[in-house]
């Protein structure tokens, strides 16, 4: 029996069932990454680094094979203007979106926060330690968005085999980014128990809707398909490029997190062909 049979067995054949589990899926996968911090105590820069390219590079993958072409070939006849268009519009929305959630890598460097209207002073204690971390969970929920979507807009076109390898990308690079984001909250002086936690509930919550309301708009209004697959493909590699990647090549450690990318896209590819 093939993975998707038996995904098909388990969850049934209803694509809005089928994006709500995937949805449950990449954020429990989040949550796995999150909790890595109960046992693996103190991650070096390094691995930090190499386990978020990593993750790009199964993201770079799947925007491509899980979105961009199956939506370009199977769902608008060859024609590529409307993904195209959904390209831009993705990025565009990421773009503008992100200019409202200031960035945070101050917060994954070590660097302290200080008042914006009088630089020379820094915040109290609490403040500085709590305000980056509230910050940050704002940026990465944002970037989890169109992460949640891809998969509910991958079982809505119908494709299984699209959904669950969606699903498994995006699952896998939840794993190193939930880590780094437990990390950088203990780098902030959180509970490592309390945030381990709490970081999970936080990419459940925006994941697991957009993974539904995904499944919901294309399985409805069919023509919209093309336009979404483009969509949360744009999203996806605006957060590439605009954040993982500059996020892992400010240390010193590019090389490593290159050979991560392309270990992640290796692995993407070959998980992409088994799948079918």
């Amino acid at each position: 029996m093939t993975v998707t049979e038996t995904f098909v067995d388990l969850v049934g054949t209803d694509p809005v069932v089928q994006g709500l589990v995937g949805g449950l899926v990449i954020a429990g996968m989040n949550l796995v990454g999150a909790s890595l911090v109960m046992v693996w105590r103190d991650p070096s820069d390094r691995a930090l680094d190499a386990a978020l390219g990593f993750a790009a590079g199964v993201m770079l993958a799947a925007a491509f094979t899980s979105l961009i072409i199956p939506g370009i070939e199977d769902y608008a006849g060859g024609d590529p203007i409307p993904v195209l268009v959904g390209i831009a519009l993705g990025a565009a929305f990421l773009d503008q979106a992100d200019g409202l959630v200031p960035h945070a890598h101050y917060l994954l460097t070590g660097s302290r926060r200080t008042d914006a209207a009088n630089p020379s002073e820094t915040l109290p204690l609490d403040e500085e330690r709590l305000a980056p971390v509230v910050l940050f969970i704002l940026a990465i929920t944002l970037h989890n968005m169109p992460e949640g979507l891809a998969v509910g807009v991958g079982f809505g076109s119908g494709d299984v085999d699209t959904g669950i390898s969606l699903m498994i990308a995006i699952g896998i690079q939840n794993i190193p980014e939930g880590l780094a984001v437990s990390v950088a909250a203990i780098n902030a002086g959180l509970d490592r128990n309390f945030y381990a936690a709490f970081a999970g509930v936080r990419a459940g919550v925006v994941e697991i809707p957009l993974a539904v309301l995904g499944a919901v708009a294309v399985s409805q209004v069919e023509p919209l398909l093309p336009y979404a697959m483009g969509f949360a493909a744009g999203a996806m590699l605006f957060v590439i490029s605009d954040e993982i990647i500059p996020e892992t090549h400010i240390r010193g450690h590019e090389r490593l997190a290159t050979l991560g990318l392309m270990a992640g896209t290796i692995v993407m590819l070959f998980l992409d062909v088994s799948l079918g």
